[in-house]
């Protein structure tokens, strides 16, 4: 199949899977428009890239930078992440090994020790310094994932002066989207689906929210990772994806601390800090 029908099918397939989970008909639609144009195109989706870069997709009539950015990711790459989310298969891991220089054993570390699960959170993670701090990673290693993000994400530099935090919703936010969603899984109040790893018999057992807060969207669900389920985190391990209108995406995991002050109290992790903060000052539980 054509580049370009595979990218049409995959756009069409995420609007669907966002109408059948009951998130904003704003995106579903956003996401039928895009499907539209590229069908419409007569210049294939690669020459674009390659003689335009990202700007050439954002050009395009009814493409905005947060759907160019999957689209570009899925010439680069040959997966759309944000497809892979909604389908309950994705694999950080698996995706992590993609990058040159990062085989399974740096993939793990990165995921385990990071708890990060897509390209942009990998991207936060190497602009605030995060990535560079991981047991084995010289500046090398590092430098050539900074390249290779550069190219699979359409962006000329990924280092800035915006402290990478300050471009994802507030630890507050984040507990709330956390608590609501515990809450409507365990009333069985949120649509299912079927995840595409660990699940053998095809089950719609993972919940899935989609919520807005002010500028910001989010998808919350279970973690449905290998560790999450050796460890038996499946029903406490919160995975939110969010971006805002600006087209600053990310990911977190949320999960009940086990140790020192916090414990017993859901925390966003890699934001311990933050979090022990905005319980002190509001005395919340969350």
């Amino acid at each position: 199949m054509p580049l370009n029908d595979e990218a049409v099918k995959s756009l069409r397939e995420i609007a669907d899977l966002l109408e059948d989970q009951k998130a904003n008909p704003f995106r579903v639609n956003a996401y039928r428009r895009a499907a539209n144009t590229v069908e419409s195109l007569s210049e294939s989706l690669r020459d674009i890239v390659a003689t335009r870069g990202i700007s050439g997709l954002t050009d395009l009539p009814g493409i905005g930078e947060g759907i160019a950015r999957s689209i570009y990711e899925f010439v680069a790459t040959g997966e759309m992440s944000r497809l892979d989310t909604l389908r309950g298969g994705h694999d950080p891991v698996h995706l992590f090994q993609r990058i040159p220089g990062v085989g399974p054993v740096l993939a793990r570390k990165i995921y385990d020790h990071l708890h990060i699960s897509s390209l942009e959170a990998l991207e936060l993670a190497l602009q605030d310094g995060r990535l560079e701090q991981l047991p084995g990673m010289g500046r090398g290693r590092v430098e050539m994932i900074e390249a290779w993000l550069a190219s699979a994400l359409g962006k000329r530099k990924l280092r800035s002066q915006t402290p990478a935090h300050s471009l994802a919703p507030p630890v507050s936010m984040l507990l709330d989207i956390d608590r609501r969603y515990r809450e409507q899984a365990k009333e069985d109040k949120l649509p299912k689906i079927a995840p595409k790893r660990f699940n053998p018999k095809n089950e719609r057992w993972l919940p899935i929210m989609h919520a807005t807060r002010g500028e910001w969207h989010f998808t919350a669900l279970y973690s449905n990772t290998r560790a999450a389920h050796e460890l038996h985190r499946t029903r406490d391990w919160v995975v939110i994806y969010f971006y805002d209108q600006h087209h600053h995406e990310g990911q977190c995991t949320v999960v009940t601390e086990n140790r020192g002050e916090l414990i017993g109290k859901r925390v966003v992790r890699g934001r311990e800090m933050e979090c022990r903060a905005c319980y002190a000052e509001s005395e919340a539980t969350f």
